[in-house]
């Protein structure tokens, strides 16, 4: 069907939504972005900002060669605005990993939004999809109610959810810099600077903590029939921790590659504190998502040496995301089957992360430009990190389907694989931005 339309209508001020209305404005035509904040808000969103970071502030690994950093750079080779333009430009130091400060970043996409002619926000909440429109569904894991059973409807298909969970916020004044200490594993970061800062454990303190940890009480399941599954990447601390006594050690609270300055040894355990904002005003426990009640998080993570005086700035939380089943409803184009001018892109298409979140959303804007425009639309080489998550989303098993970051997995595998596995990455790598240039959207 040739289409003649020049406006895309898309669901979500989020990460997704706002780059794809950048790219459809980038193809000449109109973008209706809706959000529904601050007539409405979620469990986790505290401002009314376009692309508000709720959970981490990292856009993980810029290590060369790794597949968050080969996703990162294909976006930047295709012009991505959140990814090539804004996240560099209000970067955090925080070793290997893109991290930036969450309140410049989305004041900045807000402005440049706002600021663009074929761009139109509407603060409002959508509930019914009008068939002879094209929409992009970016809506994210906290998709209202209303709008979950309009997506049910035209898709035909029930609702999934998992839980996910965010982690707490301390003021950096509060941490005791007499015990705490600041040093990047190993040494290592972009720039040659201590990125983190380190609470380090002994084996008494570390046994006494997670004691606490599992004995604290939980926030219950925000409706209480859903079946509550977390997503692998961002399991609660506290679950982590029932599944050994040491696996902490081995996870989040690993100390391997830091030196406590006190002792001149490495801590039995750490957990480590990164910067939230440019200032570093205030730190985040990194991996520390949580589903504790508050009162119990204040206890717990007063124990963590360092932060027996903390100043809590946010509290870790749970909250529920909403996915579809991709691979039973969704085109390599990202298109809804059963009706292609309906378009998902970000978590709510199942993928899982910031950046996984952005490469799709960037993906559905020059989709739907193209059908609008009465182009051809095709996905990108399978080769590509874009066209393997894509892939993933539209083509994995459908009956046990989970959301999904980027990994090598997801690749092709290479014919001759060299033994090294540095050398057998950088191949994947070489070859999948070889691919991109091919690429037409």
């Amino acid at each position: 069907m040739i289409h003649t339309h020049d406006t895309i209508h898309i669901i979500g001020g989020g990460l997704a939504g706002c780059e794809a209305a950048w790219q459809v404005a980038r193809a000449g035509l109109k973008a209706v972005l809706y959000e529904m904040r601050p007539a409405r808000s979620t469990e986790a969103h505290k401002t009314d900002q376009l692309a508000e970071l709720v959970c981490s502030n990292s856009l993980k690994s810029e290590g060369e060669n790794s597949a968050p950093w080969l996703l990162k750079e294909e976006l930047r080779r295709l012009h991505s605005l959140l990814i090539g333009d804004i996240a560099p430009r209000v970067r955090v130091p925080a070793g290997h990993a893109l991290t930036v400060d969450r309140e410049l970043f989305a004041a900045e996409v807000t402005r440049m939004l706002e600021a663009e002619p074929l761009i139109e926000i509407r603060r409002e909440e959508v509930t019914k999809l009008d068939p002879d429109k094209i929409w992009i569904i970016a809506s994210g894991p906290l998709t209202s109610d209303a709008l979950a059973e309009e997506i049910a409807r035209i898709t035909g298909s029930e609702r999934l959810f998992f839980y996910d969970s965010i982690s707490p916020i301390v003021d950096a004044e509060s941490i005791d810099r007499t015990i705490a200490f600041a040093e990047s594993r190993y040494g290592k970061s972009l720039d040659g600077t201590a990125d983190y800062i380190n609470c380090p454990f002994n084996k008494e303190e570390y046994e006494a903590f997670l004691d606490a940890l599992l004995e604290a009480r939980s926030v219950p399941a925000h409706i209480e029939q859903d079946n509550v599954r977390y997503f692998e990447a961002c399991l609660p601390v506290e679950e982590i921790a029932r599944r050994g006594r040491d696996t902490l050690r081995f996870g989040p609270m690993k100390p391997m590659g830091l030196t406590d300055p006190r002792t001149g040894r490495r801590p039995w355990a750490v957990v480590q504190l990164r910067a939230e904002n440019a200032r570093a005003g205030s730190y985040n426990l990194v991996g520390f998502q949580n589903h504790m009640r508050f009162p119990e998080q204040e206890r717990v993570f007063r124990m963590i040496p360092g932060l027996q005086n903390a100043e809590f700035l946010r509290f870790g939380q749970v909250h529920r995301n909403t996915y579809i089943n991709g691979p039973a409803l969704l085109t390599g184009t990202l298109q809804l089957r059963a009706n292609p001018n309906v378009f998902f892109a970000g978590q709510i298409s199942g993928v899982e992360g910031y950046v996984e979140s952005i490469a799709t959303g960037f993906l559905a804007g020059r989709y739907a430009a193209a059908l609008a425009q009465g182009r051809a639309i095709t996905a990108p080489p399978r080769l590509t990190a874009l066209g393997s998550l894509t892939a993933y989303v539209s083509g994995a098993d459908p009956t046990h389907y989970q959301p999904a970051n980027i990994t090598f997995d997801l690749l092709p595998k290479l014919e001759q694989p060299p033994r090294d596995k540095k050398q057998r990455y950088a191949e994947v790598c070489r070859r999948a931005l070889a691919a991109l240039e091919e690429m037409r959207v």
